[in-house]
């Protein structure tokens, strides 16, 4: 049986980057819906509603290909945060964010083909920040590093200064939990070869 393309139904490049280093071979299409969320829709489910919402829009035009979407959001005492729209807002989240834990959801739907539901998933993180002086937040936030990143930091890069401890899987919070998505991948095409070998 051959095994099917993969698609990353998203542009991010730690996404991309976490792929890569697992050693799955994909393609990249980022999705381009628009990313709304119906209000009955709990805070902590929203990541995993967003990438199956971009997982079977993609799905439509590649029905024969195994799809990836994902989407990280980070929710803390109750409030949301996505991407800062601006430096200030960048500076804003921070300070809100300084000596706090949050947590860091990060919901990923793999769909193997048009014809079965998605595999949906939602890996959750904690994360506390060290206390952060005005010093620390105006020299991130002129990194520009917080611009387009949920929270507003990158773990993974100049943001790893603000993180005094996390308790879950570092890489959720980068993007994607590429351990379980990887084992879920090959769970998958062993499921598919055993349908194969019993056709014969």
């Amino acid at each position: 049986m051959a095994r099917k393309n993969i698609i990353l139904a998203s542009g991010s490049p730690r996404r991309k980057e976490l792929l890569k280093m697992a050693g799955v071979k994909f393609s990249v299409l980022p999705s381009t819906i628009p990313e709304q969320v119906p209000d009955f829709i709990p805070l902590q489910n929203r990541s995993g509603f967003l990438a199956e919402l971009k997982a079977s829009a993609m799905s439509v035009f590649h029905p024969l290909e195994i799809i990836i979407g994902a989407d990280t959001t980070v929710l803390c005492d109750g409030r949301l945060m996505g991407k800062p729209k601006d430096a200030a807002e960048a500076k804003e989240m921070l300070r809100f964010l300084s000596g706090k834990v949050h947590t860091v959801y990060t919901g990923v739907s793999l769909i193997y083909s048009d014809e079965e539901d998605a595999d949906t998933f939602v890996s959750e993180t904690k994360v506390e920040f060290y206390d952060l002086t005005d010093e620390e937040i105006d020299a991130y936030v002129a990194t520009g590093e917080p611009l387009d990143k949920a929270g507003a930091y990158g773990i993974q890069g100049k943001g790893c200064r603000l993180v005094k401890r996390i308790e879950g899987d570092y890489f959720t919070v980068v993007g994607l939990p590429v351990a379980e998505v990887v084992r879920r991948l090959e769970a998958h095409e062993a499921m598919e070869a055993a349908k194969g070998e019993n056709h014969e």
